[in-house]
């Protein structure tokens, strides 16, 4: 049976750089049955000096690579304006770690081993994120989001968010002033695969007020009962 892959009828082109070969070519000879093309690249930079040439629609990242960490090749490019989405791959597993990687700029982030069915999911999601124009600083208010260096503030304070609760946050200011169902932001925030409740959404909006609205007294997020929320503008 075939796997559920990227887009039906879109060619993606993506960038895997892996030191590892076997992986690396497993990975390869799964995303070109799929209909896409990749290339590889086994070192730091190369790795580097191929992504920031562009053209490629998702890059995959190992984080340990020879010549050049995943997390410089990731800095180097954002300082470059390289906004291709970026998933990172690793056998560290540690919230520090991916921490460091969402300050970076990456947009996602896989531990080894993994599913080639949860790749797809991870790249599809990337995918749908691609088209959005990705502004330095997003704000509403005094509220600002730093989509680049995953970093929010109120005023001066900063708030620190999960990587969920940074995604949701997200989704919402980019649709500030309209409505957003609980549906979009599932579809836009959590993988292709989820098939929980619809109400996780209701647990992060409340996580997010008691971060960025109660201590501020503001009351940023709306809710409309039935139909979803909405972020003031």
């Amino acid at each position: 049976m075939r796997h559920r892959g990227l887009p039906y009828g879109v060619r993606v082109r993506l960038l895997l750089v892996e030191d590892e070969r076997p992986l690396a070519e497993m990975v390869r000879r799964g995303l070109v049955r799929e209909g896409h093309s990749v290339d590889v690249r086994h070192d730091g930079p190369s790795g580097f000096d191929t992504a920031l040439r562009g053209g490629y629609d998702v890059l995959i990242l190992d984080i340990m690579l020879p010549g050049l960490s995943g997390y410089r090749i990731l800095e180097r490019l954002r300082a470059a304006g390289v906004w291709t989405p970026v998933l990172m791959l690793t056998a560290k597993d540690g919230e520090y770690d991916e921490a460091d990687a969402f300050d970076l700029g990456a947009d996602d982030y896989l531990t080894k081993p993994f599913s080639f069915v949860v790749l797809l999911a991870r790249l599809r999601a990337l995918q749908r994120r691609a088209g959005d124009a990705r502004p330095a600083v997003l704000t509403v208010g005094d509220l600002s989001l730093d989509p680049a260096r995953h970093r929010v503030h109120r005023g001066d304070t900063e708030i620190t968010l999960t990587p969920r609760e940074f995604g949701v946050l997200e989704h919402l200011m980019r649709r500030a002033g309209e409505v957003v169902t609980k549906t979009d932001i599932l579809r836009a925030v959590w993988d292709a695969h989820y098939d929980g409740e619809v109400n996780v959404v209701e647990v992060y909006v409340g996580y997010l007020r008691k971060k960025i609205d109660a201590p501020f007294d503001t009351h940023t997020i709306e809710t409309l009962r039935g139909v979803g929320y909405r972020m003031a503008e």
